[in-house]
């Protein structure tokens, strides 16, 4: 699979092979909604919490007598019916992340990149650098392709002053090429991808 090479302000700048085993596989929507439910769960922090009847403040000591005064019977003041009470079967601290097997999670990545390759919403530069940081130059470049969102992978690192001059673009996401991931690929239009990019991913899922 060959796709043509263009640089940051949409030039041509050669082609590239493809490999089919990781920008050409079956696209299977299931094993996408299996991966977008875990980076989902997993990136829920499940630190809501209210206080259970042990940890409301309060003496445990009957408020009066059980009957002859009129009053509702009580046995304390932390009842869920009591104001400042103990909320009943409310939200605990706890790990909201399930599992998915490796395999899956690295067929899931490749179906990414085929379901954008396929969809002709792939894109490859040459690379992913600026000579400033200046949001402006950036946001022109990037005009020239004529897109609604897009998710720039660059290589290991990115470039200090291509980060900061796409900052500020508005459905503009940068990553490193080890922080490709499925949900993050398919919640933009577009993928553009340098060639470092697409030698590393390559070398990761082959």
């Amino acid at each position: 699979m060959k796709l043509a090479v263009k640089t940051i302000e949409n030039k041509d700048a050669g082609e590239i092979t493809l490999d089919k085993d990781v920008f050409g596989v079956e696209i299977r929507e299931d094993i996408l909604h299996q991966m977008i439910k875990y980076q989902r769960n997993k990136a829920r922090s499940g630190n809501h919490k209210v206080k259970q009847r042990h940890e409301i403040s309060g003496t445990g000591k009957k408020p009066h007598a059980q009957k002859g005064t009129g009053r509702a019977r009580a046995g304390d003041k932390k009842r869920n019916i009591d104001r400042g009470g103990q909320t009943v079967f409310g939200p605990v601290v706890r790990d909201h992340s399930t599992e998915l097997p490796k395999k899956i999670r690295k067929q899931a990545l490749k179906i990414a990149l085929s379901s954008k390759a396929k969809d002709g919403k792939l894109i490859i530069i040459d690379d992913a650098k600026a000579k400033n940081h200046k949001t402006k130059k950036m946001a022109a470049a990037l005009e020239k392709f004529d897109f609604a969102s897009v998710l720039i992978v660059g290589g290991e690192k990115i470039d200090a002053n291509f980060a900061r001059a796409t900052a500020n673009i508005p459905l503009v996401d940068v990553l490193p090429s080890i922080g490709a991931n499925v949900y993050d690929i398919l919640r933009r239009d577009i993928l553009m991808l340098t060639k470092t990019a697409v030698n590393d991913l390559t070398e990761k899922l082959k």
